[in-house]
């Protein structure tokens, strides 16, 4: 069995029902409660809303924050219904819906971490609102 503690996200945009795409995420470590953070990698997610690319964590890792960058998804997911509801205006007289947009500009989440394992983070996520779980 090998200590390596290896970590996996993606994220679900509850609001729409689908991944969500080209999300940045930065993985940073420390190595006790205490300690300073440290970036280790980034990504972004895919088609598919994964990050399968994060790098193994160092040894000594106790700690993992992920940081989502979910306003320049939200702004690119608002534009498109922007143009979306100026098409729909165009063929009828619809009211356009309008939106603030992400009310969490940013989403950071921190776990603890133990020897040999897998961890899988879930982010469930819309402009409002999100949640997480350890997943498999």
């Amino acid at each position: 069995m090998t200590d390596t503690v290896t970590v996996s996200t993606h994220i679900l945009d509850t609001s729409i029902g689908r991944p969500a795409h080209g999300v940045a995420v930065e993985l940073s470590v420390r190595p006790g409660a205490r300690a300073d953070w440290a970036a280790h990698g980034a990504s972004a997610t895919d088609a598919d809303g994964r990050c399968k690319d994060l790098p193994a964590l160092p040894e000594d890792t106790t700690h993992v924050r992920l940081r989502f960058e979910t306003a320049p998804y939200f702004t690119d997911q608002q534009n498109q219904h922007d143009e979306q509801g100026k098409q729909a205006e165009e063929q009828q007289d619809a009211p356009r819906t309008r939106d603030s947009g992400a009310f969490f500009p940013e989403v950071a989440i921190v776990f603890a971490v133990e020897p040999g394992e897998h961890y899988h983070v879930p982010l469930l996520l819309n402009p409002f609102g999100y949640s997480v779980y350890r997943g498999s």
